[in-house]
């Protein structure tokens, strides 16, 4: 599963819980995209999360 590259982000683990209060596995994933960001070096796709690409931490190539 893919990482953010600037907040680490990825997914998280947990326990779905049913009415009857059963519980199975469940697993939330990050919103993450593979974006083409400006580097020093030129350009570079990287795998960014939605919240980082909207708060303007990185600039799209």
């Amino acid at each position: 599963m893919a990482k953010c590259a600037i907040c680490d982000k990825s997914v998280h683990f947990g326990n779905s819980v049913s009415h009857s209060h059963r519980r199975s596995n469940k697993m939330w994933k990050a919103n993450i995209k593979t974006v083409k960001v400006k580097t020093a070096g030129g350009a570079k796709r990287i795998h960014i999360c939605t919240s980082c690409l909207r708060s303007g931490k990185v600039e799209r190539a």
